[in-house]
């Protein structure tokens, strides 16, 4: 998998760690020198992520400048409460009908 963003291009640089010392002259120093280069990389922050592309959910490799940006589509996340609310709702069942009250004039006991 190469580390590269399927939106800007975004990959893989190549450069130096430069290690200084000393104080700068603006400070009341003699100047920062150069004490050593090393070869290092510079890698982007791409993340997998699913993307709409044409059309179709996939998942992309995107850097996160482009994902701030937002230069993708999201999909749509469905959810499972939401599924339910959106389908058809069956015609509620009726309850049984409650005990006739008793007479005015009949007392129990």
């Amino acid at each position: 998998m190469s580390r590269e963003c399927d939106f800007c291009g975004k990959r893989t640089a190549s450069g130096y760690q430069v290690s200084r010392r000393g104080l700068a002259k603006r400070r009341g120093g003699v100047g920062i020198k150069c004490t050593a280069k090393s070869r290092r990389t510079f890698k982007p922050n791409t993340q997998r992520v699913r993307a709409v592309v044409d059309g179709v959910v996939r998942r992309v490799l995107i850097c996160a400048q482009c994902l701030r940006s937002g230069r993708l589509t999201k999909p749509v996340r469905r959810r499972a409460d939401r599924a339910a609310a959106a389908a058809p709702a069956a015609a509620p069942i009726a309850a049984p009908a409650a005990a006739p009250a008793p007479a005015s004039g009949d007392s129990a006991g």
